[in-house]
């Protein structure tokens, strides 16, 4: 099990909202919206497997200006919440490609608020699913 600072996850999260309002303000195009909402899918896939462009700036030009951690967090629950953030962005990407532009909205919105709750406050919806699953499939003190 593999242990992250959990403020890469957050600083990740403020990146992904800021490019997520950036899709929205620009969906007027749904084909610019589409592609650059492919380009975050891309991003929540990387994170998916532990390699996050995100993390990796964190990592490098803002970790080393903090503090050390005062405590660690499993990698577990982020990397899944990364794939559900992928889902989104990839059924809001296809939307905006077929023209179901609404539907494109809706999926980018649900994004954008899980990364702005993330962002915020800490909550991480993806990791609470993530947790959950966990209790249910091993109800003996599933942790993480």
């Amino acid at each position: 099990m593999n242990q992250i600072d959990p403020r890469g996850p957050r600083f990740g999260a403020w990146i992904t909202s800021a490019a997520l309002v950036v899709i929205l303000l620009l969906s007027g195009s749904p084909t610019v919206a589409a592609v650059l909402l492919s380009a975050q899918a891309v991003v929540f896939a990387l994170g998916s497997r532990g390699r996050s462009p995100y993390g990796v700036v964190f990592k490098r030009y803002v970790r080393p200006r903090l503090a050390p951690p005062t405590e660690l967090e499993d990698e577990a629950p982020p990397r899944f919440a990364q794939v559900v953030g992928l889902g989104f962005a990839v059924g809001g990407a296809i939307s905006f490609f077929a023209g179901a532009s609404v539907a494109g909205l809706v999926f980018t919105g649900f994004a954008l608020v899980a990364a702005l709750l993330n962002a915020s406050i800490g909550l991480c919806l993806g990791c609470e699913v993530y947790l959950f699953y966990k209790r249910l499939t091993n109800p003996k003190g599933a942790t993480a």
